[in-house]
């Protein structure tokens, strides 16, 4: 029960993971930034709180989803322990492409904009990356190689970790800071009333670079194969995709598009 409070609110047995407390402070503050943001943009907050009904549980067992296919081997013998999210298990990408899956059908239905809509959200998105991650510090996972040299043994190059009894690499940290970087860049940017689409550019990338020059540092990575990490792979598809939606889309203002549905301020 090391990285759980336990007796939550003095009730014996209600107990919650820290991880867990950390995950839903990113969530609610990506709500809010989103939320601010959206009314700068004439849209009524409500439209991130109805998507988010829909988005959170999606994110979450495609977060599991994607973990389980890519370490069937542990979970081929007990299917029941594939349900167990409570276990740990979530990866990044499965929560990101369930939420991007979210939002299409979602804008389809209320005849939004799709990348007016991503580029609002995605900023939220990497804020809550950001502050996740500590979540991973807390748990004492997605650390990097063992780091031998004595002097380099600090926070934040690397993390004691007291299982291993070993410093690694504290790749957790790297990825949180690098997605805050990228948070202030797009806020920068957004600034400047940028063209439609940018968001989407700058996320697939810059995340897609920074996830995969970190992922090669870690330890615990899913492989597709040996020798090619899942979301290494994954990384470089996003970068390719950002690169062409910005020759092909955005430079050319091709997803600028007006609404005058529900969701819009009088």
């Amino acid at each position: 029960m090391k990285y759980v409070v336990e007796n939550l609110f003095g009730i014996d047995g209600w107990n919650i993971a820290w991880y867990g407390v950390i995950i839903a402070c990113g969530m609610i503050l990506g709500v809010i930034l989103a939320s601010v943001r959206a009314r700068q943009d004439g849209l009524k907050s409500d439209m991130l709180l109805d998507f988010m009904l829909f988005a959170t549980p999606i994110s979450i067992l495609c977060a599991r989803a994607y973990y389980v296919i890519f370490e069937w081997e542990s979970y081929a013998d007990n299917l029941w322990s594939a349900f167990k999210i409570w276990e740990g298990g979530l990866a990044i990408y499965g929560g990101v492409i369930g939420g991007l899956l979210t939002a299409i059908f979602f804008c389809r239905y209320h005849h939004f904009p799709l990348m007016r809509f991503l580029d609002l959200v995605i900023p939220s998105l990497v804020l809550g990356q950001a502050i996740g991650r500590w979540g991973n510090f807390v748990n004492q996972e997605a650390f990097g190689n063992v780091v031998s040299d004595v002097t380099m043994q600090f926070f934040p190059y690397a993390v004691y970790i007291e299982k291993l009894q070993e410093w690694h690499q504290a790749t957790f940290f790297y990825e949180s800071a690098w997605n805050i970087c990228l948070l202030i860049a797009m806020l920068l940017v957004s600034r400047k009333k940028a063209k439609t689409g940018i968001m989407v550019c700058m996320y697939f990338c810059f995340y897609g670079l920074g996830r995969f020059l970190i992922e090669g540092l870690r330890t615990d990575s899913l492989y597709l194969f040996p020798g090619l990490r899942v979301s290494q792979l994954l990384s470089l598809v996003l970068m390719c995709v950002g690169i062409f939606l910005w020759f092909w889309g955005v430079r050319k203002d091709k997803f600028t598009t007006e609404y005058r549905g529900k969701y819009r301020l009088s």
